[in-house]
């Protein structure tokens, strides 16, 4: 929703780990380069832990992507399966799709793949998510599974990724032959303020951003306070902090906005101190959309610009105290079939400015008679909808790409009709309601 507002090519604060947002600070990188080190030498068991949401999957993801070509990897995620679940997991991971019944004959299935990937030169690693949540017994089978080796070598090496729990686990002393087995044992930290700074910085750039810092250093204390320094929080309350802004159409972020945030997220800080925010401009709850995103969806919010005038003043009115003479309301219609037209035909990738926008035809009719001379051409309008409801939205200029656009979008005065952003072809196309 706020991409082209911020100029921004995608979402920067998903949830979803990606890789090409892999942040190496915060030793983040320091444990990378010590996963690759203790998987090349492949022996004993590897254990990472780390809070919900501190970036364990991330972790893992970015290792298995850097693993070399000679390791094949295989992946549990669900700490429920039984011993004989997990072998058919494997198995099937590694290419075996017809497991045979009983855990001996599968035992033995992978032992016979696991000397035959050894003879080619190859290992194989099992990556284990949640493995705080897997039974005693079980984590017990895994190890057992390290003991599948030739006379110099072990056939199958595992990493663990946990909660702070898998500690107290592994404490256990039916298991001590597990914790024994450990080789290599990392914690990940919660990040520092500064290292939140860095992490929100560095996602901005990869998402296309290229202006000014948008959080400034308080923003980034309370934030880091918020989130406790744990990643995905920060991504959750990054996010809708950009989003409560672009609903009052401001580039400045605030406190305000982020403790907006943090209470639609229903985080608070460690000594339960925030107040519940009141923002008298906008009003915003939060709503499923569409693939489950979480995302925010604003249900109301008063504009911060004066043309957007209130229902029971008269556009007419408004024209003679405030405004030039607005154009006629039928020129509003045509502009709107016009842009109708030029959308079906536009490269998706064309970019145009959107410099305001109005509920009503006649409401656009007064600000097209508020432009002025330096407004980039031509001059357009777009029935659709905007957020979620009817509007007419005064389009500027037709740019081939972003640069361009943002470009002339920077150039252009400060005015009191709004808050100019970017938008494309493509995405408009998708929003565009018929005049009548």
């Amino acid at each position: 929703m706020y991409f082209d507002y911020f100029g921004l090519k995608e979402a920067p604060f998903r949830i979803t780990p990606n890789t090409e947002y892999w942040y190496a600070g915060g030793q983040r990188g320091e444990m990378l380069a010590a996963l690759q080190y203790a998987i090349g030498q492949g022996e004993g068991i590897i254990k990472v832990v780390g809070e919900v949401g501190s970036g364990k999957t991330m972790l893992c993801r970015k290792l298995v992507a850097q693993l070399p070509d000679t390791i094949d990897s295989v992946y549990l995620g669900n700490p429920t399966l039984s011993p004989d679940d997990m072998l058919a997991a494997i198995l099937s991971d590694l290419g075996i799709g017809a497991a045979t019944e009983g855990r001996q004959a599968r035992l033995a299935q992978l032992n016979d793949a696991l000397l035959a990937r050894h003879e080619a030169g190859r290992r194989v690693v099992v990556f284990v998510e949640e493995a705080q949540g897997i039974a005693l017994d079980n984590l017990e089978f895994l190890r057992l599974l390290t003991n599948l080796e030739t006379a110099t070598d072990k056939l199958l090496q595992i990493i663990l990724f946990g909660q702070p729990e898998l500690d107290a686990q592994l404490a256990d002393p039916h298991i001590r032959q597990l914790k024994d087995r450990i080789t290599l044992s990392l914690n990940l930290s919660p990040l520092t303020e500064s290292e939140v700074a860095e992490y929100l910085r560095a996602r901005l750039a990869v998402a296309g951003y290229r202006g000014p810092d948008l959080f400034s250093a308080p923003l980034i204390a309370r934030l880091t306070s918020l989130s406790g320094g744990l990643s995905r929080r920060i991504n959750v309350l990054a996010d809708k902090t950009l989003l409560a802004a672009y609903a009052g159409q401001t580039h400045t972020l605030t406190t305000a906005h982020l403790d907006a945030a943090a209470s639609d997220a229903e985080i608070r800080s460690p000594a339960q101190t925030v107040p519940k925010p009141r923002l008298p401009r906008w009003a915003w709850l939060s709503a499923g959309l569409a693939a489950g995103l979480g995302l925010l969806a604003f249900v109301a919010w008063q504009t911060r610009s004066p043309a957007a005038l209130p229902p029971d003043v008269p556009p007419q009115a408004a024209s003679t105290s405030r405004h030039p003479a607005p154009v006629p309301v039928s020129r509003v219609t045509e502009l709107a079939r016009q842009t109708q037209r030029w959308l079906v035909t536009a490269a998706p990738d064309t970019h145009v400015i959107q410099i305001a926008s109005a509920k009503e035809a006649a409401q656009a009719a007064v600000l097209l008679g508020d432009l002025n001379a330096v407004t980039p051409q031509p001059v357009r309008v777009l029935h659709g909808l905007s957020q979620g409801a009817p509007a007419w939205m005064i389009l500027a200029g037709e740019f081939p790409n972003r640069d361009t656009a943002m470009a002339v979008m920077r150039s252009l005065p400060a005015t009191s009709i709004g808050v100019p952003f970017l938008r494309t072809v493509g995405k408009m196309r998708s929003v565009v309601l018929p005049t009548g």
